[in-house]
């Protein structure tokens, strides 16, 4: 005969299983995306929690080096960047995916993955405007394109297709990274996914 386990330890073993979700926050360069990311990884972290963050120049060198920037290519790297996603969620990982994604079709095709899985997703999307993002210029990629060094860049001279209705619209330029975050875990933990 088995005996049945001490509520303490189902509380334990329950307090330790996480559900696993992808979190894809999309936005312009510069706008604040990996920054936020960040500081919920922190806090996830801090609880104990699996998480990682996906960030989308790191993926470029590793898992999409020779990928250029057509839309075909930014296309491939999304739904690269969506496979490990998935793969990671489904086993209980918090997937913070900072990565511009900017064509809808794209992160539709991530979002229908997670869905015909069971896995949770969620997309974000970090609204700053294009003005702010380029007096931001983390990278220096507004600095490049205005010299005439670069060309191609998401929201200025190549198209950003700003989600319609994302999960949660963070307007980063009016809060601080704080507040994004906490709005973020806010809605995970709403949607059950914490």
């Amino acid at each position: 005969m088995t005996e049945a386990l001490p509520n303490e330890l189902l509380n334990e073993l329950e307090r330790n299983m996480s559900v696993g979700a992808t979190v894809w926050l999309t936005g312009l360069p510069s706008a604040g995306k990996t920054t936020i990311a960040r500081a919920l990884e922190a806090r996830l972290g801090a609880e104990g929690r699996p998480v990682e963050v996906l960030d989308g120049d790191e993926i470029r060198e590793f898992l999409s080096a020779g990928l250029g920037f057509s839309r075909e290519d930014r296309h491939t790297n999304v739904q690269r960047i969506g496979f490990v996603a998935q793969l990671l969620a489904s086993h209980g990982v918090t997937v913070l995916v900072p990565v511009i994604a900017p064509y809808a079709d794209s992160r539709e095709a991530v979002r229908k993955r997670h869905q015909e899985s069971g896995t949770g997703y969620v997309e974000v999307h970090v609204a700053t405007p294009v003005d702010v993002c380029s007096t931001r210029d983390v990278k220096g990629l507004y600095a490049k394109r205005a010299a005439g060094e670069i060309s191609g860049l998401t929201g200025v001279d190549d198209p950003y297709e700003a989600p319609a209705d994302p999960d949660l619209r963070i307007p980063a330029h009016e809060q601080n990274v704080e507040e994004s975050a906490a709005a973020l875990y806010a809605l995970l933990a709403e949607r059950g996914l914490l």
